[in-house]
């Protein structure tokens, strides 16, 4: 029987300090994330505490009418023949909650991952302080990893524009607006409202539509759920940020969320060598994706925009690519990026692509699983064509 001493088991011994008796059975059975604090956090990041009215439904009506338009073109682009899904036009709040619940999967993955000790070994308990730091570690994890996810997916719903601005699919397909963020950015950079937001949705349709091919939905799917898998955590990197904290600070609230909140410390702490080697697929299949979108999206704005549909796509780009870590944070927990370089990889195979075999030499694409490209394919697109018995 485990005894009440620092040679005992960590959580034990956290748990036997009188002051920390009630937390500790307050964070029992939490699950590897606790979701009560993704919720609320997501909630607080989204709206900032403030009640938000709900979309005007003059706007709802709005995007339905701009949907029906785009989708035509879209379809014609693609050569699709399905009808238009009908959008849905939200709040901050509401993208939030749905954007954690639709990749909750992935989330509890990740946390389930973090949770494992390596090889399966509890951490040294043989310091009384280190001890104590790593009990709280463990019964902390779940609290601070919903938090951390809450937090950054509340943060992105201040500037997501939909769905589709996390290029990762989710089931089912759906396109989901954020008026205020649309109408806001459209201000910012003096864009006509109506070109605007006919932009965005045309770029909603077109992620949709390439998420609805089962074999490129499925391939990015599983490349994410790869990752976000193998995280493999330090059992000394929370510990260690817990001691070093200042206890005389003028105030200690706000240094524990210092030590707990800075997402790069997460990250730099669990990043694995299995990850690393998953990287290089699941970069070049987010750049193809990128890339095609953005292609659809060009297609489809330079009929329906006209004369502004370039300004806005570089207005749109640079807000991609100049991004702070917190807008970052949760494309990066899921193993996305899309800085500068990804992005104009994505557009050189793709533009590669239509420049040696036209445009429907992106067909393939869309209707054969095995024409998913290779890394060194994305970067040599004549490759890939040869592959799929294409003639330059």
């Amino acid at each position: 029987m485990a005894d009440d001493t620092p040679e005992g088991r960590p959580d034990d011994f956290f748990s036997s300090l009188p002051m920390f008796g009630d937390l500790a059975k307050a964070l029992q059975n939490q699950g590897p994330l606790n979701w009560d604090a993704a919720r609320q956090f997501a909630q607080l990041g989204a709206t900032g505490g403030a009640s938000e009215p709900n979309v005007d439904p003059s706007v709802r009506l709005a995007f339905v009418d701009l949907a029906r338009i785009a989708w035509y073109h879209v379809a014609d682009v693609l050569g699709l023949d399905t009808p238009a899904p009908e959008p849905q036009a939200v709040t901050r709040g509401q993208w939030a909650n749905g954007t954690l619940e639709a990749y909750r999967h992935l989330f509890t993955e990740m946390a389930t991952a973090l949770g494992t000790p390596p090889g399966g070994e509890e951490p040294d308990s043989s310091d009384p302080m280190m001890a104590m730091m790593a009990g709280l570690s463990k019964m902390m994890a779940p609290a601070m990893l919903g938090m951390a996810v809450g937090s950054m997916v509340g943060h992105l719903a201040t500037r997501a524009f939909g769905t589709h601005d996390l290029p990762i699919p989710r089931r089912p397909g759906t396109v989901t607006l954020v008026p205020v963020n649309i109408d806001r950015f459209a201000k910012d950079w003096e864009i006509p409202q109506d070109e605007m937001r006919l932009w965005v949705v045309a770029h909603e349709l077109a992620g949709y539509a390439l998420f609805e091919v089962d074999h490129l939905r499925d391939a990015l799917s599983e490349l994410v759920r790869q990752h976000v898998g193998a995280f493999r955590p330090d059992p000394n990197a929370v510990a260690e940020r817990l001691g070093s904290l200042d206890l005389q600070a003028a105030d200690p609230m706000a240094a524990l969320q210092q030590a707990l909140g800075d997402p790069e410390v997460l990250l730099g702490a669990v990043t694995s060598p299995a990850q690393l080697e998953l990287r290089p697929r699941l970069d070049a299949l987010v750049a193809v994706v990128v890339g095609f979108t953005d292609w659809i999206v060009d297609a489809v704005a330079v009929r329906v925009v006209g004369g502004d549909a370039l300004r806005i796509a570089e207005a749109v780009r640079r807000r991609r690519v100049e991004t702070s870590p917190a807008d970052s944070f949760v494309e990066r927990l899921l193993g996305i990026r899309l800085g500068e370089a990804q992005v104009a990889r994505g557009k050189a195979f793709v533009q590669g692509v239509v420049d040696r075999a036209g445009d429907h030499g992106l067909r393939p694409l869309l209707e054969r699983p095995e024409a998913i490209p290779t890394p060194a394919e994305v970067d040599a697109p004549g490759l890939w064509l040869a592959r799929l018995g294409h003639d330059d």
